[in-house]
C-alpha cells in the first residue's frame, strides 16, 4: 500500500515563507517524479510543481515560478515545496502525488498515488 503523508501547512502572512514536506512509505519508488498540486475552495485542482527522480527536471507552474521551489531527497523518499513571497492567492489544500513522468504530462487522474493534502493559508 502506498502511503504519502504531507506536513509543513500553516497559516502565514503575505509576504512570508512556509516549506511543505511530502514523505513516500509502501513501496519502492525509485525512477519515479513527485509533485505538488493545489486546489482553492470552487476550483480545480491545479499543477504546482514537479521533480523527476534524478532531480535533474523541475517544472514549475508560471503562477508560483521565482517564489516555489520543489527538492527532494530520495534517501528519505521525500519531496519538499518551499514557498517564499507568499500571497493569499496562494491560499489553497496542497497535495502530494507520486508517478511516472509520463502521468504528470496528461490528465491527473492518471496519476495513481495522491496525498491527504495540508492546507496553507495566507492573509492579507
Amino acid at each position: 500500500q502506498v502511503q504519502l503523508v504531507e506536513s509543513g501547512g500553516g497559516l502565514v502572512q503575505a509576504g512570508g515563507s512556509l516549506r511543505l514536506s511530502c514523505t513516500a512509505s509502501g513501496r519502492t519508488f525509485s525512477g519515479y517524479t513527485m509533485g505538488w498540486f493545489r486546489q482553492a475552495p470552487g476550483k480545480e485542482r491545479e499543477f504546482v510543481a514537479r521533480i523527476t527522480y534524478s532531480g535533474g527536471s523541475t517544472f514549475t507552474a508560471d503562477s508560483v515560478k521565482g517564489r516555489f521551489t520543489i527538492s527532494r531527497d530520495n534517501a528519505k523518499n521525500t519531496v519538499y515545496l518551499q514557498m517564499n513571497s507568499l500571497k493569499p492567492e496562494d491560499t489553497a489544500v496542497y497535495y502530494c502525488a507520486c508517478a511516472a513522468d509520463r502521468s504528470f504530462r496528461g490528465p491527473y487522474s492518471n496519476i495513481p498515488h495522491w496525498g491527504q493534502g495540508t492546507q496553507v493559508t495566507v492573509s492579507s
